[in-house]
């Protein structure tokens, strides 16, 4: 019984408190899974999560997600990434747990949106979260919802903050207790509260189009940045 608390501590202080890191070490994907549907039935299909110079690419293509091991709980995230070719499509997902819970691919989770031009949108995948001008950014409330399709999408606050295609974007994601706020290339682009979910797992997308990872930074807050 001695043995199985001591466990049971040492869990939940490995999944509640952390030091400053990097979530990518440049080499291989240690401390990430895999989540790809279309590897069920067929195994050899390529995983779409590569290292390539030293950075880590989502290939776009087959989709699925990229997953922390690990829960974390108020933090910073500082990504830095570009488009390798077409603009396109891609995500980060904070706070995911349940895998695969909306469309047979989306683990339940905030994502924060990284798709060309829209960047720092959010998208309610299970889970909800309450900004300013609900109405005018995400339409008529008898029509939202976090799953089929309601209105999950939260439009960010304000456009031309991307960097011309090619160049490298900086996004920040701070999430505090049930607030989560988003800059974009020093732009304060998102801020929301009232989320359903405090904590979880951080993933990256496989969306369709070949994205480059070169920072994956992670910190522990105790207070939002003003």
């Amino acid at each position: 019984m001695k043995f199985y608390y001591a466990f049971l501590l040492l869990f939940v202080i490995s999944n509640s408190s952390f030091a400053q890191k990097s979530l990518f070490n440049g080499k291989n994907l240690n401390g990430w899974h895999v989540d790809v549907p279309a590897m069920d039935k067929k195994p050899d299909t390529i995983n779409p999560f590569i290292i390539r110079n030293g950075m880590l690419v989502s290939l776009g293509t087959p989709g699925g997600h990229l997953i922390t091991d690990k829960i974390y709980k108020n933090y910073q995230l500082t990504v830095q990434y570009r488009f390798a070719g077409k603009p396109g499509n891609c995500g980060v997902l904070v706070h995911a747990s349940t895998p695969r819970a909306l469309y047979g691919m989306f683990p339940k989770s905030l994502e924060v949106q990284m798709q060309h031009k829209d960047a720092g949108d959010f998208w309610c995948i299970e889970e909800d979260i309450t900004v300013p001008d609900m109405v005018s950014r995400r339409g008529p409330k008898e029509n939202w919802g976090v799953n089929g399709n309601k209105l999950r999408r939260i439009k960010n606050l304000t456009d031309g903050s991307e960097k011309p295609l090619g160049e490298w974007n900086t996004m920040v994601i701070q999430c505090l207790n049930n607030e989560v706020k988003v800059w974009v290339n020093d732009t304060l682009v998102n801020y929301g509260s009232n989320c359903t979910v405090a904590s979880g797992q951080i993933a990256l997308q496989a969306e369709g189009s070949e994205v480059e990872f070169k920072q994956l930074d992670l910190k522990p807050i105790k207070a939002l940045t003003k």
